[in-house]
């Protein structure tokens, strides 16, 4: 290997070229799945939850890193819900007279009282808050109890595995992250057990005052778990709950510089990797979490100045400082609570020995090449071309560097595909959602909420979907009030004040009458969106796919019987995409099957009879391109027209080059192409 000096600097450029931003801020993967699990407050059944709704907050890495490593950073999906029936309030504090609208009309508040353990406290029940309406303004009036009745931390649902405080979670038939769900209570006050967290000196001026000021008014909450020692006591075991500064450690981290999150992520990688978060002697004891290296890397932005995180930069040697830092707190077993005083995050539970020997080990040298044998070269693998190879001899700082070189260079000449991939993935977790799960209306404005503030494409994508789900739902089954309401929340436009004063005043009967109509305007409503949203497409990734954003419009003309202008479209866009690369695919889920001929369809189920759940893992096999979809509309109008059988032979042979140009694996595209090929043949 070479030199250490050299290693640990080839490192350090590595991580700070390849850990770049988010996709140029725009979201990932994990963000359109975080989202779609936020869009439901009903994601498992819990009985006592069905008399209010649950207010969804995405926590954890999640949300906290806004830059992407090359390796994953991120493991389940954290979201943390609390009941709009429930809040929490400091001890001794008023009772509120204004909430935020999300609450109920009814509010039981419960006291936050303190345990002997920090950080962990027992929630008595105080107050009934009810909502009346006083000169316009909605304002609470509250009744007190004088009872002692403590809220207990126990979820009351059978076979659910649970993660401490989180329920985990998985949505079925959809190819998306897990998540880890934790039902909490809300405090919309800073609490009084970290009271001198905001105030205390601060040599070098992180956090600032401004983040200071947004930290403390979201809050706190508090998470259904006991303290390690008294989870086996008959009543504390029960009645005991834990602070939770989730919403703080969101905003904190994402004031960080660059470097400082990269190092987090490789703090976190390194125990992960070498299994420091294990119990070697299966034992039970506690060890170290990934919580242990936030709280040392909160402390570390804090306590150091920016000159010792900037100057002279070098990564290595930052996580080796900070890592022997944390062998010095499992050897004195001390943590400090980063926001709590006196709180220790270790104790004589854990099991830090073999842990705290392994860390002291570490120096700059170790883990430089620790990190280029189990990070970089791991990244080698994740590039086309068996990059791999080039590290088979490392031996000279020359050939590490090129071999690094390497893998930044793809890194970067990657950014607009994997972007384009991501859009890929998100069209279909969207698609699986709606398709899977039952639609509701606030489940809709969730979404729309979630999707206006990662990107405009994912709002119009998801109303066109939606839209054709409800005109699907109501093909199959009639009208019902639901689906009116999911359609009253997505069609705030021309469509539905066309439609409102019908719904206004007739009855859904009489709405029934008007079936076909009304589904009508749906459909010419979702191309129309759908077009929108393959403009936006188109003007965002037009440097790296060919996109034609006439598809959807050329689809409905041939549904609508207008041979003419579908075969005008479908024929331009036969000539764009011939030759192209890489273009959008149209999925074929249910939702929309309804714009799709009866040849289609047919095609569709004969491939999911032989792979049932390949529409759900972003498979090509159950998706069409653009281009297969266009000559299909380009032949099927030629045959409607009756075109000469020159005309026909030169559709043919686009035919033929298709077929050489799409892979065997796209199973839908080549029965569909093999199909129109044995049409043309049969009228010729």
């Amino acid at each position: 290997m070479a030199e250490d000096c050299d290693v640990s600097t080839i490192v350090t450029a590595f991580l700070l070229k390849t850990c770049r931003p988010k996709l140029h801020s725009r979201p990932s993967k994990r963000d359109v799945e975080a989202a779609l699990h936020c869009a439901t407050n009903a994601t498992i059944h819990l009985p006592e939850y069905e008399d209010a709704g649950l207010i969804p907050l995405i926590t954890g890495s999640s949300v906290e890193f806004y830059i992407e490593p090359m390796l994953p950073h991120v493991g389940d999906i954290d979201i943390m819900h609390h009941k709009t029936i429930q809040l929490a309030i400091p001890q001794g504090h008023p009772p509120p007279t204004q909430l935020p609208t999300e609450f109920h009309n009814y509010v039981k508040v419960h006291e936050i009282i303190d345990s002997h353990f920090p950080g962990y406290v027992y929630l008595q029940l105080r107050y009934l808050l009810t909502q009346c309406i006083d000169g316009g303004d909605y304002k609470y009036n509250y009744i007190k109890y004088d009872e002692c009745v403590y809220l207990l931390n126990q979820i009351s649902e059978a076979n659910v595995e649970t993660h401490g405080p989180a329920i985990y979670h998985n949505l079925h038939k959809s190819n998306v992250m897990s998540v880890d769900l934790v039902l909490c209570v809300r405090c919309l006050s800073w609490p009084t057990q970290a009271a001198d967290w905001p105030t205390r000196h601060r040599n070098y001026g992180w956090p600032d005052s401004a983040t200071l000021d947004r930290v403390v008014n979201n809050g706190c909450d508090v998470v259904p778990v006991a303290h390690r020692q008294c989870r086996q006591h008959e009543r504390m075991g029960l009645r005991q709950w834990r602070l939770s500064f989730s919403r703080a450690e969101i905003v904190l981290i994402n004031s960080w510089m660059p470097v400082q999150q990269i190092v987090y992520h490789m703090l976190g990688y390194f125990i992960k990797t070498e299994r420091l978060t294990d119990c070697g002697d299966n034992s039970g004891a506690a060890v170290l979490s990934n919580y242990h290296i936030k709280t040392l890397t909160l402390w570390a932005c804090e306590l150091k100045s920016r000159s010792w995180w900037t100057e002279n930069l070098n990564l290595v040697r930052i996580c080796v400082e900070l890592l022997q830092t944390l062998s010095v707190w499992l050897t004195d077993t001390r943590c400090p609570h980063y926001f709590i005083n006196d709180c220790n995050l270790l104790d004589n539970s854990f099991n830090v020995g073999s842990v705290t020997s392994k860390l002291v080990s570490v120096d700059k040298e170790y883990l430089s090449t620790w990190l280029v044998n189990n990070y970089i070269r791991h990244c080698a693998q994740l590039c086309p071309d068996n990059v791999s190879r080039l590290f088979d001899d490392a031996s000279s700082s020359v050939k590490l560097q090129n071999a690094v070189s390497e893998i930044v260079r793809r890194r970067k000449d990657s950014l607009l595909r994997d972007i384009w991939n991501t859009l890929r993935y998100a069209e279909i977790d969207i698609l699986a959602f709606v398709s899977v799960f039952s639609l509701t209306a606030q489940s809709c404005t969730n979404l729309m909420n979630e999707f206006a503030q990662m990107d405009e494409l994912f709002c119009v994508y998801f109303t066109a979907i939606a839209l054709l789900h409800v005109a699907c739902k109501m093909s199959r089954n009639g009208v019902s009030d639901k689906l009116m309401d999911i359609f009253a929340t997505i069609s705030l436009d021309v469509l539905w004040r066309k439609f409102n004063p019908c719904y206004s005043v007739l009855s859904l009967h009489k709405i029934e009458c008007k079936k076909s109509e009304v589904i009508e305007l749906m459909q010419k409503s979702v191309v129309e969106r759908l077009t929108t949203y393959r403009q936006l497409v188109a003007r965002d990734f037009g440097s790296v796919a060919t996109i034609v954003t006439t598809d959807y419009e050329s689809l409905y003309a041939c549904k609508r019987g207008d041979y003419q202008r579908c075969l005008q479209l479908s024929t331009q866009n036969v000539h764009t995409l011939l030759y192209a690369r890489l273009m959008p695919e149209i999925p074929t889920f249910p939702e929309f099957i309804q714009l799709m001929d009866d040849d289609i369809v047919s095609l569709t189920a004969l491939t999911l009879i032989v792979d049932p759940e390949s529409r759900y893992t972003h498979n090509p096999y159950s998706c069409i391109t653009q281009l297969t979809l266009s000559l299909y509309l380009t032949t099927q109008c030629q045959l409607k027209l009756y075109h000469s059988v020159t005309s026909l032979a030169q559709t043919l042979d686009y035919i033929k080059v298709a077929q050489k140009r799409h892979l065997h694996e796209r199973t839908l595209d080549q029965l569909t192409l093999k199909l129109i090929e044995r049409k043309v043949h049969r009228t010729i």
